[in-house]
């Protein structure tokens, strides 16, 4: 565990543009399946799309060196006051904070849809209409702000150093490159064991089965064991973007409009509560406390009855 990831993602930086120029060959010659069939179509590059993710990857690769600069010195403080074992250098101990780093991962990607917050910062990644590689570098330079590096705090107190700490995440986000992709079809009993191509479809589709679902890194045993799980079914081809489409390859109207539509919202709300709540609650919580005082409005019930009743976690993804 002793290497400096920066310079593997450095090696594999031509390994990525490569599988990019391959599978963009790939699509150019093969027609849709039939009339009716979008995948092929919502695969393909398009220069705007494509240099849109480019731009997107750049600026959340200039913010993150910046976070680390912030992050790593807690990490190394956390490590050194609070951590609970102290680590032999070995196949236990990097088996032990693969682990534990996924599962961090699914929490906070599992929050990323849940908490509108961090969604603000995650909806870059799924705002563009179509699925290929190229989407695996549609990154926000705004994770930083939202807290994504709050998540490894845990990692410290577990005893891993900050360099262990930054090498095991990125090594995670490399390995997911290789998931945003309609080329690859579903790999039969690796669908149990890691997170596939067929999976990471279902978790950018817009399809009402298919919301807020399959939230893996690598294992795939953490949707499957915290019920996120959905598969792809062919009956229902995935239908990339979000629910509002953002219409835009603009990488700067990417990166914030969900941003300016919460500072709306939380400028609008009656009271703190819903301020807070216009921040924290889940991304379509304000859709739903508008419904819902326009509905008690019109029955003439007494406002505020049940402006905190919450839906279902699946669904709710419509920003």
């Amino acid at each position: 565990m002793q290497f400096d990831a920066q310079w593997l993602l450095l090696a594999l930086a031509p390994v990525f543009l490569a599988c990019i120029a391959w599978e963009a060959w790939h699509l150019s010659r093969t027609p849709p399946r039939n009339a009716l069939d979008g995948a092929t179509d919502s695969a393909r590059y398009a220069w705007p799309d494509t240099l849109c993710n480019a731009a997107l990857a750049l600026m959340h690769q200039g913010a993150d060196k910046l976070a680390w600069l912030v992050a790593v010195p807690v990490y190394a403080y956390v490590y050194r006051h609070f951590r609970l074992v102290s680590w032999q250098p070995g196949l236990t101990a990097w088996s032990a904070l693969f682990v534990a780093q996924d599962l961090l991962y699914y929490v906070f990607h599992r929050a990323s849809h849940r908490v509108r917050w961090l969604w603000a910062a995650h909806v870059v990644h799924h705002s563009s209409e179509r699925l290929n590689l190229s989407t695996a570098f549609r990154q926000s330079l705004m994770y930083p702000v939202a807290g994504m590096w709050v998540f490894w705090i845990p990692l410290a107190m577990l005893g891993f150093t900050p360099t262990q700490i930054v090498a095991i995440v990125l090594i995670n986000l490399a390995f997911q490159f290789f998931v945003h992709t309609q080329v690859i079809g579903k790999l039969g009993w690796l669908e149990y064991v890691i997170n596939t191509p067929s999976m990471h479809r279902v978790h950018h589709a817009r399809n009402a089965r298919y919301i807020d679902r399959n939230y893996a890194g690598v294992l795939a045993i953490w949707d499957r064991l915290f019920g996120s799980y959905v598969e792809e079914d062919t009956r229902d081809a995935p239908d990339y973007g979000i629910v509002k489409p953002l219409a835009s390859c603009n990488p700067l109207k990417a990166t914030f409009h969900e941003w300016l539509a919460m500072a709306r919202d939380f400028a609008r709300m009656p009271d703190w509560r819903a301020r807070l709540a216009a921040l924290f609650a889940p991304p379509d919580w304000c859709e739903r406390h508008d419904a819902l005082r326009l509905a008690t409005a019109m029955s003439g019930a007494p406002q505020g009855v049940s402006e905190n009743n919450t839906e279902g976690e699946f669904g709710s993804r419509n920003t």
